[in-house]
């Protein structure tokens, strides 16, 4: 009988699903029926929790909407879920579980260690780009398109201050 289930189930499981893990920035179409119309909902959020196997999996999708922490649990295989997107992933958890989320307040409540940052401060890259010093720029050899800009801007007849510069206001 076990064998006969098992192959039931199968068929049901949707293929695809399990491409995110706990931490994971997602967003989940889910198809809602008002009346007789049925239309797309986008819930997105940061996974906290998947539980079970199988045709039995679920996951808990948080955000935080106007100030106020909104949970929602969804059934892996269902088939009210249209698609899921990873919109960020994350690095890898050590909880299975981040209830602790539910504690945090504002900005800190969706605060997750995105898996491109933690990869690049990994490898030593720099975070942001150096400005180059102000010593440098005068070192540089001028262009003739460098020398004749400030003529240019003189002679354009949008740019009253430069008008106003030489004397020419009208």
């Amino acid at each position: 009988m076990n064998v006969l289930i098992q192959k039931i189930t199968q068929e049901q499981l949707k293929p695809n699903r399990d491409v995110f893990k706990v931490g994971d920035g997602v967003r989940v179409h889910v198809k809602i029926r008002e009346g007789e119309k049925e239309r797309i909902q986008i819930f997105a959020g940061i996974v906290i929790a998947r539980r079970g196997s199988g045709i039995h999996a679920s996951f808990t999708v948080r955000r935080v909407s106007f100030g106020e922490g909104v949970e929602r649990v969804f059934a892996l295989h269902s088939p009210r879920i249209e698609k899921i997107e990873v919109e960020r992933e994350s690095v890898p958890m050590r909880r299975a579980k981040l209830y602790y989320l539910r504690q945090r307040i504002g900005k800190e409540a969706v605060k997750v260690k995105e898996k491109s940052i933690w990869e690049n401060k990994a490898r030593g890259a720099p975070s942001a780009p150096k400005s180059v010093p102000k010593a440098s720029l005068k070192s540089l050899p001028e262009t003739e398109a460098s020398k004749s800009a400030p003529a240019a801007a003189s002679q354009s007849p949008l740019i009253p201050e430069a008008k106003a510069q030489e004397g020419q206001v009208s």
